[in-house]
């Protein structure tokens, strides 16, 4: 049988008359302020590298002189022969840091969401999701078979409506703490003290907190003071303030050893590479040692949301490294991240689905390895195509 049924093309050319159609684009850099594609230099503002830290010589050496012990294929999942002592150290290290009794590294965040919420919930269990989450949340909460229910975003009211109402023999509260697309911090706080009084789990996934947020990087929950035992599930992911690749999920003891052994994506997926292992621990010291890396994202993300508020741009009230520029129609976006690109800046357009229509937008990024001047120039860039707007 042929793939005509599917209906491939036709699919591709609707996406494409939206002005949705999804196509890499290939680069020749390092990930870092600046990114090389076709012979051309482009300020970046499109990473997630928060920190500066992906290829980061310290970060880099580790890495070489790891794949020279152990090699580069870890060569098998982690129950078979694949947990290497990089592993186990780094579990050991991430837990420590966290505050959490244990944590079981995954090797993409995808998996470790699908895999923990799978796990956790199933017949006759019920998970509620912020409507914002991560499509790994998102996908994870639906695949469960427990009853699946998403609240208004950030909304505690609709939430404690939803948990009241709920009749099931266990409750999953599931939320991002920092929204990829948006920028904005979920009500921790608030949401635990929901899961207390009705007597639900909370699981969080801070993929783009970690690193970046709490007085030492260690999370989105050190940020707003919430006890670990307010947050039993914790998610991160090594690929964005780290600079490496891969996520864990911290809490107790008991959760570790039930994920080892009920969570699919771990069981059945080839460990990563213990070189990958070694450079994330020596990313991990970076991020403690070196605190001037987040008071200096700190201070960009002031600088610029000032200046850009001062031009006229709709920002979304974020005060994190996601900075989102609020343009509405998609074609509006891939105008402006064009116009940006012709100047030398590299911004991604943001549209539907993976945010909601009328709701396109140009996704800046800031991270530690910005300078003042690199911001000033994306900031002289944009109020002049604001001008020719006006």
């Amino acid at each position: 049988m042929s793939l005509q049924a599917f209906r491939l093309g036709e699919k591709l050319a609707e996406r494409q008359l939206q002005q949705r159609l999804r196509q890499c684009k290939t680069h020749d850099s390092a990930q870092g302020t600046w990114l090389e594609r076709d012979g051309r230099r482009y300020r970046n503002f499109s990473s997630n590298d928060y920190l500066g830290l992906a290829a980061h010589p310290q970060v880099t050496a580790a890495l070489v002189a790891a794949a020279s012990h152990y090699g580069v294929g870890s060569g098998a999942a982690h129950l078979v022969c694949g947990h290497t002592r990089e592993h186990q150290a780094l579990e050991e290290e991430l837990a420590a840091f966290t505050g959490r009794e244990a944590a079981i590294l995954f090797s993409t965040g995808y998996m470790a969401n699908l895999g923990t919420i799978q796990a956790l919930a199933g017949r006759g269990d019920a998970v509620f999701e912020d409507r914002l989450n991560h499509a790994s949340l998102l996908d994870g909460g639906l695949a469960s078979e427990a009853r699946f229910q998403r609240y208004r975003h950030n909304d505690e009211r609709h939430l404690r409506s939803l948990l009241a109402a709920s009749a099931a023999s266990a409750k999953l509260v599931v939320t991002d703490s920092v929204f990829s697309m948006d920028g904005d911090l979920a009500p921790l706080a608030g949401l635990s003290g929901l899961c207390r009084d009705h007597d639900a789990a909370l699981m969080v996934d801070d993929a783009h907190g970690f690193g970046v947020l709490g007085p030492r990087g260690e999370g989105t929950p050190a940020h707003f003071g919430c006890p670990t035992d307010d947050i039993p599930v914790y998610m991160a992911t090594l690929g964005k303030a780290v600079g490496t690749f891969g996520a864990f999920v911290a809490g107790s003891r008991e959760l570790v050893d039930f994920l080892t052994n009920f969570a699919r994506p771990y069981i059945y997926t080839t460990a990563m590479p213990p070189a990958l292992a070694a450079a994330t621990r020596q990313s991990l010291r970076l991020v403690q040692a070196e605190s001037w890396r987040r008071e200096h994202l700190q201070a960009l993300i002031r600088r610029f949301r000032t200046a850009a508020n001062d031009q006229g741009w709709v920002l979304m009230p974020s005060e994190t490294a996601i900075q989102p520029l609020l343009l509405g129609e998609e074609m509006k976006a891939l105008a402006l991240s064009r116009a940006l690109e012709e100047r030398g800046f590299w911004v991604t357009a943001i549209r539907p689905p993976t945010v909601p229509v009328g709701q396109s937008r140009l996704r800046i990024t800031l991270t530690a390895g910005h300078s003042e001047a690199d911001v000033d120039a994306l900031l002289d860039a944009l109020a002049d195509l604001r001008e020719r707007q006006t």
